[in-house]
Parts: C-alpha cells; sequence; structure tokens
C-alpha cells in the first residue's frame, strides 16, 4: 500500500471536522458487520438512493483494503477504503477516498455497533475531515442526506435478509 496523506490528529477529534451520523437497526450488531465487511452484501445496500456499487477488492482486516465503484447514471465514483482497525462485530476504523493514491480528499471513519437488550443495533458512523474546510464541502456536497439515504438502504437490507 502506498502512503496516505495525513487527516490530521485522529485522537483530536473536533466539531469543525466531524460529521456524525447514527441509526437504529433492527438488527443484531453481527448481521449489520457482516453487511460492511462481506463484498456480496455490502453491494446491495452501499450507496446513496439511485446508486449501484460493485466491489473490486474487499480485505476488511486491519492493513486491508476495499476498492469499489458506485455508479448513478452515467456516473462512476471509485471508492478506497484503508482499514486501520476492524474489531469483530463492534467496530471499523478506515480512511475512506477515491481510489487514488494520496486523495487529499479522504477522510477518517469510525463505524461503531452498539447492540441493546432489545436485539437493534445502533449504528454510529463518525466522519473526521482533515480541514473544517473538506468537511463544509462535503456537507456541501451532500454527505448528510446522502448518508442517511445509504443507512436508509442498509435498514432496509438487513430488514430483507
Amino acid at each position: 500500500m502506498s502512503p496516505t496523506p495525513a487527516i490530521g490528529d485522529p485522537t483530536s477529534w473536533s466539531l469543525d471536522r466531524e460529521i456524525v451520523l447514527v441509526r437504529v437497526l433492527d438488527a443484531p450488531r453481527a448481521a449489520v458487520f457482516e453487511a460492511w465487511t462481506d463484498p456480496d452484501a455490502f453491494c446491495q445496500w452501499f450507496g446513496p438512493a439511485g446508486f449501484t456499487c460493485t466491489v473490486r477488492e474487499m480485505d476488511a482486516r486491519a492493513g486491508g483494503r476495499a476498492r469499489f465503484d458506485m455508479v448513478h447514471g452515467d456516473t462512476t465514483y471509485t471508492n478506497r477504503f484503508d482499514y486501520l482497525e476492524v474489531v469483530t462485530d463492534e467496530r471499523l476504523v478506515l480512511d475512506h477516498g477515491s481510489d487514488v493514491d494520496d486523495d487529499p480528499n479522504r477522510f477518517r471513519v469510525t463505524i461503531t455497533l452498539d447492540e441493546q437488550s432489545d436485539g437493534k443495533t445502533v449504528l454510529t458512523l463518525r466522519q473526521l475531515h482533515p480541514t473544517a474546510e473538506h468537511r463544509a464541502g462535503a456537507i456541501g456536497f451532500g454527505a448528510v442526506e446522502l448518508g442517511l439515504q445509504t443507512m436508509d438502504k442498509l435498514a432496509a437490507h438487513l430488514g430483507a435478509a
């Protein structure tokens, strides 16, 4: 793997650099974790409404990488996850960007799964952007709305499983 540019100090969470999305899913956390780490399951739900997905590579382990394309109409968006931490059924930490080395717009994602006593799972997705300006650009692009659409698709996928 090529070296990746710094995200900033990931231990220094800052509201001006962060986007947080939370969803309660009617599924056990093992099923939610599998939806994030199994390439066949992942492309059944990942991406906003109207997008399809094709995984080219998925090695969901610390030091591993996922490469996938999201397609909307005639436009293909290449994506890459570089996995930093994988704790089965609990947490994923990854850097997300386009599928190019040294993507200056990549950001750190921390996904935590908290199982509730009723068998539901609270999914918390935290994006840490390199700068406040990157975060503002992501929000302007629709990161919150598109992220919530993606979580809707995940909920539907888990309900159909």
